[in-house]
């Protein structure tokens, strides 16, 4: 699939008005502090109905603008449809509209998979020596895009979790409600056991097609191995939750659960967060974040749409080599200051005040 057009009008620094991109490479340079990658985090969005870097919606509407507007035309299977994103400041909160074809998605799980989207930034680098809240990012965008379904599940589970701890404070003062906890507990089994089997399935999978790319990129030097690590045993899950109830309600939260799942890097059997160098670590996280195209790929049989906000800076030669020659047969939107590291012909964006032109 691939982006024909898009248009963005109060969306942070951005006044796009039907600019054309190419099916291939497109590149969009220029100086810092232009709205390059502003550029990808509007696409981002109408991925996955939240900023990419932004905390909040809020921010991504324009300084002294209540509306943001994002509108992609996509081409999926020689099939054209139109996805518009709408921000809306209303009163202190900020309203969100999100329409495939003029239809509005009123769930955002049918948003998922309507455009199919990696992203790798600067930040993404981080993936190995972060802790561990950015590899269950990493994991649940991922599925999301592939599974409403999963996504369902997670927010159940989040939800149940948040009346959980609610409960878990008001019970550090009247213990009277405490049989209440199971009504939480039951609901938080049931839906983690359903995440965590989605997510070891996606784990187990990520990691063979991670362990290829790997070792292509350090010719059969080193092996890449990625291993689920899920906060409580599934066939203890149950047990565990209520065994930690009084130190749970000691500190006012559910200190054990998928909340706590981790993915563990290892490289040649060791560590790559704990002992990896840093090039061990950047080649580690770029073969996760190319394994994912292949998994939608395998999933779909479509290429998604390749997002690379300023990544060849952060890159040595040979992996900034490695990583143009897997974006041959997929859109890919790169940003970057200069052209000089993309050979052979390039659809070329100049970002200048929020206005792209072509070159």
């Amino acid at each position: 699939m691939h982006i024909n057009e898009v248009s963005l009008t109060g969306f942070r620094n951005l006044n796009v008005q039907n600019q054309n991109l190419s099916p291939g490479v497109n590149i969009i340079f220029g100086n810092n502090a232009q709205g390059k990658t502003n550029f990808l985090e509007a696409i981002y969005f109408c991925a996955f109905g939240r900023p990419c870097r932004a905390r909040t919606d809020g921010e991504l509407i324009a300084w002294n603008e209540t509306v943001a507007q994002i509108r992609l035309e996509t081409e999926r299977a020689g099939i054209t449809s139109t996805l518009d994103a709408r921000l809306e400041v209303v009163g202190k909160k900020t309203a969100k509209y999100i329409s495939v074809d003029f239809l509005p998605v009123k769930h955002m799980k049918d948003l998922f998979g309507r455009l199919l989207v990696v992203m790798f930034s600067p930040e993404d680098l981080r993936l190995i020596k972060a802790g561990p809240a950015e590899r269950r990012r990493f994991m649940d965008m991922e599925i999301c895009q592939l599974s409403p379904v999963y996504y369902s599940d997670l927010r159940e589970y989040h939800r149940a979790l948040k009346q959980r701890n609610a409960l878990l404070k008001i019970l550090q003062k009247d213990r009277s409600q405490v049989e209440s906890l199971s009504v939480w507990d039951e609901q938080i089994t049931n839906f983690g056991l359903r995440v965590i089997k989605t997510r070891a399935a996606f784990v187990k999978k990520i990691s063979a097609i991670s362990a290829e790319i790997h070792k292509n990129i350090t010719q059969n030097a080193e092996n890449l191995l990625m291993e689920y690590r899920p906060g409580l045993a599934p066939d203890n899950f149950a047990a565990a939750l209520e065994k930690s109830r009084e130190r749970d309600i000691f500190r006012g939260t559910t200190c054990e659960g998928i909340h706590t799942d981790d993915i563990e890097f290892t490289i040649n059997a060791i560590s790559a967060r704990h002992f990896g160098s840093q090039g061990q670590q950047r080649t580690a996280a770029l073969s996760a974040k190319l394994a994912e195209i292949e998994i939608i790929r395998q999933s779909t049989g479509e290429m998604p749409i390749l997002l690379l906000d300023d990544v060849l800076s952060e890159l040595d030669e040979h992996r900034q080599k490695f990583l143009l020659e897997q974006i041959s047969n997929l859109q890919t939107i790169v940003t970057c200051t200069g052209t000089e590291k993309f050979p052979g012909k390039n659809f070329l964006l100049k970002m200048s005040d929020g206005r792209p032109e072509v070159v």
